[in-house]
């Protein structure tokens, strides 16, 4: 499949605590994140991964934050219309989107799935079980969705057939876009692999950093030891190229963002 696959930056958290990056490690250090969202086209298709944080709700999100985390964990969003300005850069338009596969079920992630009215909303269906009939009250759900874009989730994409639960072992999205449960960070955590002309793209929130699948260092703030060391080494097996959604230094590795560009077509004499 030729899909391109572009990274946006949507948010900045801020710095964290090292040890929520790095588990048991970098305790005297303060590392940043970023929020990305993933644009995959190809095939007439666009397909995002998560869809940044609600504006509406930052304020809540850093209270939350700055008491658990400390002064330099909060979010940021630039301008008033922060979605609008990421699908800008990108010539995307909302009611373009195929499809959202949200990963982690955070407000961070889903914060934005009502902008996109003819967007399919996959989920984990693990994750969203946790979510919605936990083995154990969360005062937090809010934190992972709001009130607002639950009832939306209910009332309008189930209600419009547009809602998607996604299975553990694997979930085809569109064709060449495709997910597996990869637990770790949260019960609703997948891994995303897209077939391009470059090979398999496989995106998720398991590693914050490329040094915690580069260097086999597992992720410090996670649910499961034994699922972060099993999802890295499926990742690793796969020889598809991995991408982070909070590694601050994306430009870095990918130039404007291009982890995949778009095939360039010849135009006739």
């Amino acid at each position: 499949m030729p899909y391109s696959v572009r990274m946006v930056q949507a948010a900045d958290l801020g710095e964290v605590p090292g040890p929520e990056v790095f588990w048991m490690s970098h305790f005297d250090q303060w590392l940043p994140l970023k929020v990305y969202v993933g644009i995959i086209q190809g095939e007439g298709r666009t397909v995002l991964i998560n869809s940044g944080p609600p504006q509406d709700y930052l304020d809540v999100m850093n209270a939350v934050w700055r008491q658990e985390l400390g002064p330099r964990a909060h979010i940021s969003v630039e301008g008033s219309d922060a979605v609008a300005a990421w699908l800008g850069r990108v010539g995307v338009a909302p009611d373009d989107v195929d499809a959202i596969v949200v990963t982690p079920l955070q407000a961070y992630a889903i914060g934005n799935i009502d902008r996109f009215p003819n967007a399919e909303v996959c989920v984990s269906r693990r994750g969203w079980e946790d979510l919605v009939a936990p083995a154990r009250f969360d005062p937090r759900r809010r934190m992972a969705v709001p009130d607002r874009l639950l009832r939306y989730l209910l009332e309008d994409r189930w209600a419009h057939q547009r809602f998607r639960l996604l299975g553990d072992a694997g979930d085809e999205v569109v064709p060449g876009v495709r997910t597996w449960w990869a637990g770790t960070h949260h019960r609703s955590s997948l891994a995303v692999e897209v077939d391009t002309p470059e090979g398999v793209v496989v995106l998720s929130d398991v590693a914050f950093y490329y040094e915690n699948l580069e260097n086999d260092h597992p992720l410090g703030i996670q649910e499961s030891l034994a699922e972060c060391r099993r999802t890295y080494e499926r990742i690793r097996a796969s020889g598809g190229r991995f991408v982070s959604l909070y590694d601050p230094r994306m430009r870095e590795r990918f130039a404007d963002g291009w982890v995949v560009p778009p095939v360039a077509t010849e135009v006739p004499e």
